[in-house]
């Protein structure tokens, strides 16, 4: 009896910060710093809770567990500014293989997606800013979609808009929600973590879990042979 083999693969999502930009310690330093100036001086840790929320998922856990009356529009904005005066002044660096994985997935012809908790605008910036923005043949970001990670909504629209098949589309993520989210929309999950290693409960849901995008470079070059 022969084996069934593996669905082909059409095509990659992937997420952005932490994954593509390294952001989130930008992320970070600005939530400390905005924290500070409006009373709450712990909440650069919160990050760890809330990687992969858009800003309405964060707002609601701000409210639960830090402050009913949080302020989210005002810290928001002064997060926003402050991300920017640190990128203006020390840079933001692509991810080890970001660019080359991006090039060698454009090179063998597959579909490539962005499924990103961040606003459009922020998406845009700073993947133009790096030079890879126009990789993408499709982009799904955290304002398009009502749902934010874990649910699957953000990766099953990327997959419509790529026109590939959840089962043959490859999820790129650093963060345990972005997991939950690509596993809950039928497709194979890597993670390369960045600021969370994942616990058990989502290494079970993981395709792979590699060190860098280096690694996914030399995953597809044995299954696309």
């Amino acid at each position: 009896m022969s084996q069934k083999k593996p669905a082909p693969i059409e095509g990659l999502v992937f997420d952005m910060d932490g994954l593509l930009v390294d952001s989130e310690k930008i992320v970070q330093r600005s939530w400390e710093h905005v924290g500070k100036i409006l009373g709450y001086p712990d909440i650069g840790s919160h990050i760890y809770h809330t990687i992969g929320m858009n800003v309405v998922g964060r707002e609601e856990y701000f409210r639960k567990h830090i402050a009913e009356d949080f302020p989210m529009e005002k810290f928001t904005a002064m997060t926003r500014q402050k991300f920017h005066e640190i990128v203006d002044t020390e840079g933001l660096d692509i991810k080890p293989g970001a660019k080359e994985l991006l090039l060698f997935a454009k090179e063998r012809g597959l579909k490539m997606g962005l499924a990103t908790s961040s606003r459009r605008q922020h998406a845009q910036e700073n993947l133009t800013r790096l030079g890879i923005f126009g990789y993408f043949d499709g982009v799904v970001c955290g304002d398009m979609v009502t749902r934010s990670k874990p649910d699957p909504e953000i990766y099953e629209k990327a997959c419509r808009i790529i026109g590939t098949r959840p089962e043959n589309t490859i999820a790129l993520e650093d963060a345990p929600s972005g997991i939950q989210s690509a596993y809950g929309a039928g497709m194979r999950p890597i993670m390369i973590p960045d600021m969370v290693e994942p616990a058990e409960e989502t290494r079970k849901l993981i395709w792979h879990r590699f060190d860098t995008l280096f690694d996914v470079i030399k995953l597809l070059e044995h299954i696309l042979l």
